[in-house]
């Protein structure tokens, strides 16, 4: 049933989710450890389509449209697929504590971008979160752990990298896609079309794809191939059919406490102050920046 306002059956849930979202950086570190990156993001988007490609089935949703719209598919497929190729392998260099501050910087990408190519203006109010999320970025490269090297600068910049391929698709299909199909065709259009492209990044960057797969790694890859690449996203297709998508938004910023908690928990990853500050800056910067009266 639709409603203009978050009521507690939506707040527990986006509550999950976050927590859920916030997790699966460090269940990549695991994957990580067992399976190269971008293959086990391969993997997740092969198993997540097929269960995609189920659930329309049995809702008796067309699989896919033709012309314009499939084109505009597919390249939303590209992007997504260049996104967590990104993501993934930055995974590999940097601590999951930083990469899901870095990637949360994609509300601000679509805020700049809905700006410029949207024609959506900004309120000063929301150029105080933008400018807050850039200083949390520093703050976040300034606040290096101990043992800070190249390689974990280099999977910061992919971190960042994935940050604008999210913020690429989001601007994309809001200016071609947004209400001209059903949320579970975009949803299948990404995971789908995003196979050949991590394919081939994977076939080109990594030279052995399986290393040590152990229990541990299956089923952290169940989690993030069935739990948050299918069901986790499914439920909050439903939550946008339900509440005002802007008033969920704004919940997303407690993603990157989630994380930056589980990586401590479970990694055992540093907390420098300047991450503690950054985390900080970008939580109220994407409160702030999503914020509606």
């Amino acid at each position: 049933m639709k409603t203009d306002h978050i009521d507690t059956r939506g707040f527990v849930t986006i509550l999950i989710l976050a927590a859920l979202w916030g997790i699966n950086y460090s269940a990549i570190k695991i994957t990580n450890t067992g399976l190269s990156p971008i293959f086990t993001s391969l993997l997740r988007s092969v198993v997540a389509s097929a269960l995609g490609i189920a659930y329309c089935v049995a809702i008796k949703q067309p699989l896919y449209h033709r012309g314009t719209l499939l084109i505009h598919g597919i390249v939303v497929g590209v992007l997504f697929g260049l996104e967590f190729a990104c993501l993934y392998l930055g995974m590999l260099f940097t601590d999951s504590a930083r990469a899901v501050i870095l990637i949360y910087l994609s509300p601000f990408i679509v805020a700049a971008g809905a700006h410029i190519f949207l024609g959506e203006k900004l309120s000063p109010l929301k150029w105080a979160g933008l400018i807050l999320a850039f200083a949390g970025l520093v703050s976040v490269f300034y606040g290096k752990p101990s043992k800070y090297t190249s390689l974990m600068l280099a999977g910061d910049i992919l971190e960042i990298l994935a940050a604008f391929f999210w913020g690429a698709t989001t601007l994309y299909i809001k200016k071609y896609l947004a209400e001209k199909m059903h949320p579970i065709n975009t949803f299948l259009y990404q995971l789908v079309f995003s196979v050949p492209v991590l394919f081939l990044c994977a076939f080109f960057i990594e030279d052995r794809w399986i290393h040590d797969p152990g229990q541990m790694v299956l089923w952290s890859f169940l989690f993030q191939a069935v739990i948050i690449a299918f069901a986790s996203y499914l439920i909050w297709f439903k939550l946008v059919h339900d509440y005002p998508v802007a008033k969920l938004s704004v919940f997303t910023f407690l993603t990157p406490v989630f994380g930056v908690a589980f990586g401590f928990l479970f990694q055992r990853e540093e907390l420098t102050y300047g991450l503690m500050a950054g985390l900080l800056m970008v939580s109220i910067g994407i409160y702030v920046t999503n914020y509606r009266k």
